[in-house]
């Protein structure tokens, strides 16, 4: 099921490798999102709250796992393009030792700054002991989610997006599933959502290790034959350190936001909760898309095919550009039906914020969707450092601006959400003329 995608036409190697890594996320998004619509459905406006608050910093936790993991999946596609077996098995023993400690230690963390998490997020009090207990579950899948994303990654590395759709596809119903079960059926309440994404989330990390390791000739005996230099071990930190705080501090910057959203009250908590959602199943299929145009460009820079490195990128910008614009206007045109999916129609307070959220934001999706294929052109290149840069100007602007345009009496709430699209056209911006800069040719020898 590899695919080699330094060959055959561009667009359409590009396409049919996306597209199961795009639906594979937006299964991956069902966990949290099952969580939230049996919640905000049947156990109210403060238990919404609680887990739309959770999902926030449980997406800054996982993207620090899955930044890490995204840097080593750019080296080993570029091995894998370059024909180096023997780096590629190196590269996969090194990323492997590198994030399951980083992995055990995020862990250990999450846990004994639990209770400060209501400070930092500013969390009401009638919320927190809901929240609390949520996370308490929640925390326990951090290992899962490396497992995951960790073997996940090495198959789209070398080709493969359909393996890890699979496992996510059977993950995703059995969330679902056991959400109705333990909210309803046994009726645990938050807990049992928590315990149902848990549950799910083990069965995709331990169902796509156990495939890996008995189906990829690059495991065999790597563990116990191979031997890591120190110069391979620096090149995937280089990566993966890199890429981790590009979507780490992506994801900071959205978790002081909430902390901000969290200080206007329940109703604008709750709004922001129900609205996220529709905003993350919105782009995540242009911020897949750029995943995918991040491995394909990987593989050619390893194999030197600059020609197709150029039309790729043409055909990746159009792509994403056209669907961008459909996705702006079908979020714009169905908001308020988008919104009473996760919030009863009588709270009308709720519908009402998160439509003007979705309006404002939605409208923009052109600029992240450009955003996510500058992300993963630069981690391709081996710029990594690049994406850094885009991430703190988009994350930078989008903080400041929540905070200072929400303080002024006249705009208030709205100001925090037009300082995301904001934000993200400042960094398309920087990121453009990088690109066409000398020091970009100089670094990666290739002319875009």
């Amino acid at each position: 099921m590899n695919k080699d995608l330094t060959k055959g036409p561009v667009m359409r190697s590009m396409l049919l490798f996306a597209f199961p890594m795009i639906l594979g996320n937006l299964l991956q998004q069902c966990y949290n999102v099952a969580d939230t619509l049996i919640v905000g459905k049947f156990l109210g406006s403060h238990a919404l709250a609680a887990v739309g608050s959770s999902f926030t910093l449980m997406t800054f936790l996982t993207s620090i796992l899955l930044g890490l993991c995204m840097g080593s999946g750019a080296v080993f596609s570029i091995r894998f393009g370059k024909r180096d077996e023997g780096g590629l098995k190196e590269s996969i023993c090194a990323s492997f030792v590198l994030i399951a400690g980083i992995t055990i230690l995020l862990n250990l963390l999450a846990f004994a700054c639990l209770d400060g998490i209501r400070i930092f997020l500013q969390v009401p009090a009638e919320v927190w002991n809901l929240m609390r207990g949520y996370l308490a579950v929640i925390f326990c899948g951090i290992a899962a989610t490396f497992l995951y994303n960790y073997f996940a990654s090495f198959l789209r590395a070398v080709g493969n997006s359909v393996i890890p759709l699979v496992f996510l596809a059977v993950s995703a119903a059995l969330n679902i599933i056991l959400d109705l079960w333990f909210v309803l059926g046994l009726k645990w309440g938050v807990m049992g959502a928590a315990f149902a994404t848990v549950v799910s989330q083990y069965v995709s990390g331990l169902g796509i290790a156990g495939y890996t390791l008995a189906v990829c000739p690059q495991f065999s005996g790597i563990f116990r034959d191979l031997k890591v230099r120190w110069s391979c071990m620096k090149e995937i930190a280089g990566f993966s350190i890199l890429t981790c705080v590009q979507q780490s501090v992506m994801n900071l910057g959205i978790l002081m936001v909430q902390g901000l959203v969290n200080s206007f009250g329940t109703v604008v908590m709750a709004s922001f909760a129900a609205a996220v959602k529709i905003d993350a199943f919105a782009y995540m299929p242009v911020q897949d898309f750029g995943n995918a145009f991040s491995t394909f460009i990987a593989q050619n820079y390893g194999a030197k095919k600059q020609e197709r490195i150029r039309e790729g990128l043409k055909g990746a910008v159009m792509a994403s550009m056209m669907f961008c614009i459909i996705l702006s206007a079908g979020v714009w045109i169905f908001a308020r039906p988008l919104m009473e999916l996760f919030v009863d129609r009588g709270e009308t307070e709720i519908i009402r914020e998160g439509i003007r959220y979705l309006h404002i934001e939605g409208a923009f999706y052109c600029g992240i969707g450009c955003l996510f294929l500058l992300y993963g052109l630069y981690r391709a290149l081996g710029t990594p450092g690049m994406s850094v840069v885009l991430t703190v100007i988009s994350l930078g602007t989008r903080v400041g601006l929540a905070y200072l345009l929400s303080s002024i009496p006249a705009v208030g709430v709205p100001g925090i959400w037009w300082s995301i699209p904001i934000g993200w056209f400042l960094a398309d911006l920087a990121g453009l003329v990088y690109l066409k800069s000398g020091a970009m040719k100089r670094k990666t020898k290739i002319q875009i």
